[in-house]
């Protein structure tokens, strides 16, 4: 017989040695792709981390936007009831959906200007839904050849009377929005009610869920942690009389400091010096709040016909002295400087028109804050006018200061009965120019300083303010008063300023 077969078959595979070094490389594009993921994970957790974090920040700093954001919600809850509850549904059938609309454009933080857009929307419809259906009645009657003619120009007509009326000024202020809201709701009727039979139904519908719309943004702005924008005005003009008076007292105080680098990277130091710019960059919330004002009902201390105008004038008179002070601070920060004995000679006079005129805008935003008559101003601004007087005194005397340098030296000749000769340095104008414009911006600034205190007495006479009790005014300055007709001398006063320490 045979050779016999083994009971049992082995089969052998010979891998080459290429195909574990492409596993290899298999496992490591694995690895790539996999590590890949988890960063593009970790990143997106990350931005998703810091936009939270931002928004509590947001949140924190300002909880009125929260509170907005709560009370816009819960508008549009209970509006939507038109959608969850049949028996609604059925009263304006698919027009719900324009009581939803209505809250989301018109609800905002303030109540001013919700009630400026809820009347605004509310009469806009009402008068374009008015004017729609009855030139609709009109166009009906005469004739199916005439009636898209007369929709046609009624709709060109009044689109452009509309449109052009929102360029006049005293339209734009405070009808705008409505204007629009009526060349759209006139022109949605007029195109609409062409092929729509039942307009009037619709029109009907459509009005009554604009106005529940509207009346639960009203009543819940009002009910809820209500924000006033004649409140938010007063108070942004009460904090910018504060941030002038810190930026003209800081600006002052860094330009006489004897070391200046210490405080260079005192960042409490030149926030305050930075705090004109808010006055001036606040123009624009200024006159959007007065006008969201004159909408709001009486409330507080705020009279229903409060003079909010007034209070863009002295804003206006503000920002004209905060350019004053942006350009102080332009000296400040100059690579050109006095030399300090030029500087010494006119120290005291500058501080003590800085003290003064920083005093003077401490008083009125006191007067604002409390919604008191001072009396106190009239002897501050007295004060200040005597200290300009000063300072352009000595500024008089400055070219003589010039020309005696404080190196100078006496020489004398052999003969003992000669008299001494004085070598005399002038020293160049160049060098003496930002001192001299330091000042002149001084008095500049205090002549602008008399413009607010005529606004603010306006505003007090209009808004009849209060009278206050004679009181001693508590200023972060400490000054002395002097009675009026006194013979004491002003340069005797020294008008310190609280945590300036100039040498």
């Amino acid at each position: 017989m045979g050779k016999e077969l083994p009971s049992k078959l082995e089969w052998r595979i010979n891998v080459p040695d290429g195909t574990s070094e492409g596993l290899e490389s298999e496992s490591g594009a694995v690895l790539r792709v996999w590590l890949g993921l988890k960063s593009l994970l970790e990143g997106l957790v990350m931005k998703i981390w810091k936009f939270l974090k931002k928004a509590w920040d947001v949140g924190v700093a300002d909880p009125k936007k929260v509170i907005h954001g709560v009370k816009v919600g819960l508008s549009i809850s209970i509006v939507s009831l038109f959608y969850y509850m049949r028996p609604l549904y059925e009263g304006v059938g698919g027009n719900a959906m324009w009581a939803i609309m209505t809250v989301v454009v018109v609800f905002e933080s303030t109540i001013g200007a919700t009630f400026y857009k809820c009347i605004n929307r509310v009469t806009g419809t009402f008068i374009a839904g008015s004017l729609g259906v009855s030139i609709h009645w009109i166009a009906s009657h005469s004739g199916k050849n005439f009636e898209p003619v007369i929709l046609g120009i009624s709709v060109f007509l009044l689109a452009s009377a509309a449109t052009f009326s929102r360029f006049i000024p005293s339209i734009k202020a405070r009808f705008d929005y409505g204007a629009m809201i009526f060349i759209l709701t006139f022109s949605f009727i007029s195109i609409s009610g062409y092929r729509e039979e039942k307009l009037l139904e619709m029109a009907r519908q459509r009005l009554s869920t604009i106005a529940f719309g509207t009346s639960m943004c009203i009543f819940i702005t009002m009910l809820f942690c209500p924000i006033w924008a004649g409140t938010e005005l007063h108070q942004l003009i009460c904090r910018n009389f504060e941030k002038l008076a810190y930026s003209l007292d800081e600006c002052v105080t860094e330009y006489f400091r004897d070391d200046r680098t210490s405080r260079a990277s005192d960042e409490d130091c030149n926030k305050k010096i930075q705090g004109y710019k808010c006055v001036l960059n606040s123009k624009a919330t200024e006159e959007s709040m007065a006008n969201f004002a004159r909408w709001e009902p009486a409330h507080g201390r705020f009279n229903f016909r409060h003079p909010w105008k007034q209070y863009l004038k002295i804003g206006a008179s503000m920002r004209n002295c905060a350019y004053c002070i942006e350009t102080l601070n332009g000296c400040v920060n100059s690579k050109i400087q006095a030399p300090p004995h030029h500087k010494k000679h006119l120290k005291n006079k500058c501080l003590r028109l800085r003290s003064t005129s920083s005093i003077v805008l401490e008083e009125l935003g006191i007067t604002m804050k409390t919604m008191t008559k001072s009396s106190k101003i009239d002897i501050l601004v007295a004060e200040m006018n005597f200290a300009v007087q000063e300072l352009k005194n000595a500024l008089k005397s400055l070219p003589n200061h010039v020309l005696t340098s404080p190196s100078s030296t006496v020489e004398a000749s052999g003969d003992a009965s000669a008299e001494p000769i004085r070598k005399i340095t002038i020293t160049p104008f160049t060098e003496i120019l930002p001192l001299v414009t330091l000042v002149s911006l001084l008095i500049e600034n205090a002549a602008k300083l008399e413009g607010i205190v005529k606004a603010v007495d306006e505003l007090a006479t209009l808004a009849e303010f209060k009278p206050v009790a004679d009181k001693k005014p508590k200023h972060k300055h400490s000054i002395t008063e002097l009675t009026p007709g006194s013979n004491q001398d002003l340069e005797s006063v020294m008008i310190p300023t609280k945590g300036s320490s100039l040498s």
